[in-house]
């Protein structure tokens, strides 16, 4: 049965739209785009319910709020029809030296938040400029949004063992944001779990904090650890910490998909070189100021320099106990 004229210039408006929105995502230099209906997250429901209930958020105790709008777009941006995910990677070039505390590579340079909201306004811009009055809003890691899931239904990689969304051929070292908008587009579907019988992940987390495959005790986690917790590190963390003093990159290093990570090319992830070059004994000297200056307008502004020094102890205490 052939379309009428009027459903098949829908269909053709569609398909215009959504190839001009994914050029244009290259162009202002995401690595991937992929597009879903907005609706509600049927799947991850049970799965995010569960997961808050045996208290695997430990003290991010905002991960228990606007459950419904986690998993319903619709109801953070009303009369939204599309949720466009990006991916923008940030795999560094140059690695910190290796006598020294570590910092995740998500960290190294300017803060994701700020490089990519600055991207996503432009983009809703241009969106506006080139079809007309879209509604809509820009998410970055920053409001309650499964990033992940929607990533992965719009076939952008799949949710990995280690909980990470994984690409073939890319890895998974990338930041994940999203545009929410009232447009009707045309949709992508979800590509094939690779991850096969690899167990890479739960034999080199130094905590155990994957408990099962897909799931991550975020409680256990030295991200978690080095950020999030306010308080003291647990006592038996004390021989797992595996010199990490902002974030763990554990599981992302050893998963077999990053050997094909290239480097990034956005300048603003670039770190400063003292952040490279420091050893373990630089960095328990470190001061506010030059805590101040290394760090400016960086992630690890998060965990403040008391909250750094705090990890920075815990690490050297540790290595006195051995």
């Amino acid at each position: 049965m052939s379309c009428s004229p009027l459903h098949q210039e829908i269909l053709n408006t569609k398909a215009k739209y959504t190839s001009w929105i994914k050029d244009k995502a290259k162009e202002l230099g995401f690595m991937s785009c992929g597009i879903s209906k907005a609706g509600f997250l049927e799947q991850e429901a049970p799965r995010l319910e569960d997961w808050l209930n045996k208290n695997r958020n430990g003290e991010m105790h905002y991960m228990e709020n606007h459950f419904d709008k986690r998993l319903d777009p619709t109801l953070l941006v009303p009369g939204a029809k599309s949720v466009v995910s990006l991916l923008l990677n940030y795999y560094p070039e140059e690695r910190q030296r290796d006598d020294s505390y570590k910092i995740s590579k998500y960290a190294y340079g300017t803060d994701y938040h700020f490089v990519i909201k600055d991207k996503l306004k432009g983009f809703l811009e241009a969106i506006r400029e080139h079809i007309g009055e879209v509604d809509g809003r820009a998410f970055v890691d920053s409001a309650p949004v499964l990033d992940k899931a929607w990533a992965a239904k719009s076939g952008l990689g799949w949710i990995g063992k280690n909980s990470n969304l994984l690409t073939k051929q890319v890895g998974s070292f990338y930041f994940i944001a999203e545009l929410i908008i009232d447009l009707e587009l045309e949709y992508d579907t979800p590509v094939t779990d690779h991850c096969g019988s690899c167990t890479a992940w739960i034999d080199a987390c130094p905590t155990q904090a994957i408990v099962d495959p897909y799931v991550v005790d975020g409680s256990k986690c030295i991200s978690y650890f080095t950020i999030e917790l306010k308080n003291e590190i647990p006592d038996y963390a004390q021989d797992k910490m595996d010199d990490w003093m902002f974030g763990c990159d554990v599981c992302q290093d050893v998963c077999p998909w990053n050997r094909f990570s290239k480097p990034h090319n956005e300048p603003l992830f670039n770190p400063k070189p003292k952040l490279l070059e420091y050893s373990k004994q630089e960095w328990k000297e470190l001061t506010q100021e030059v805590f101040s200056e290394i760090f400016k307008k960086s992630p690890v502004k998060r965990t403040k320099f008391s909250g750094l020094k705090r990890n920075i102890d815990f690490l050297e205490n540790a290595a006195d106990a051995d």
